[in-house]
């Protein structure tokens, strides 16, 4: 998962940027002083447990997936110019070390699951899917505020909304060719396929069309 970005600085041309937690052995046993569990590796791996991620680690890595595993350098300066000069002065995107995988089959699958999310009958987003007029690939979520137990459940309406699940939502398109990838954070928003894909649709719906010609 560093090999996405998780736990790591990006380096994007901004002050302050934090670079989350991606839990390992080492960590544990120096910060908490205690072994790591196999049952750790899989709640981490679906991001749970100690884990954290900023929205900007979450839409790096989902701009990595699009690219078939080829990080791209996050920027906020389009381009520098001088006066004088005539031109934009464009900086070019960098690109970081591919993502060693055995399949690159991998890639498609994970693709054709993402599409899935809003272009069928059953996926946790399809209400955003009306109209879109182009193919999305996406992926909802939620983050826990406080932690319960694995077989408890809570009644939002009877918690403070402080405390409610942010709603998450991470998506690219269009999914044949991408152009954006967008990660939406919706604090204590509840579901990430109500609250937060509509928030991704609207974005990628504004760029799509000024990128028409």
């Amino acid at each position: 998962m560093q090999r996405f970005g998780f736990g790591l600085l990006s380096g994007i041309d901004i002050g302050g940027e934090s670079r989350g937690l991606m839990p390992s052995r080492e960590w544990k046993r120096r910060v908490k002083k205690e072994p790591w569990f196999p049952g750790e590796t899989l709640i981490t791996g679906i991001g749970q447990g100690f884990m954290l991620a900023t929205p900007l680690q979450l839409a790096s890595a989902t701009a990595t997936l699009a690219n078939d595993g080829v990080p791209l350098q996050p920027m906020v300066v389009r381009g520098v110019s001088h006066p004088g000069n005539t031109g934009e002065g464009l900086l070019a995107p960098s690109t970081g070390e591919p993502v060693p995988i055995t399949d690159p089959d991998h890639w498609a699958f994970i693709e054709r699951a993402m599409i899935k999310v809003i272009h069928s009958g059953a996926g946790s987003a399809r209400g955003i899917q009306e109209g879109m007029g182009y193919t999305m690939a996406g992926k909802t979520g939620t983050a826990q505020v406080f932690t319960i137990a694995q077989d408890e459940e809570y009644e939002e309406s009877e918690i403070a909304k402080r405390l409610r699940d942010h709603a998450l939502f991470i998506a690219y398109a269009p999914a044949e060719d991408p152009r954006i990838a967008v990660a939406v954070v919706v604090e204590n928003g509840g579901g990430g396929g109500s609250v937060a894909a509509p928030v991704a649709r609207r974005v990628i719906d504004v760029y799509l069309k000024e990128q028409q010609p």
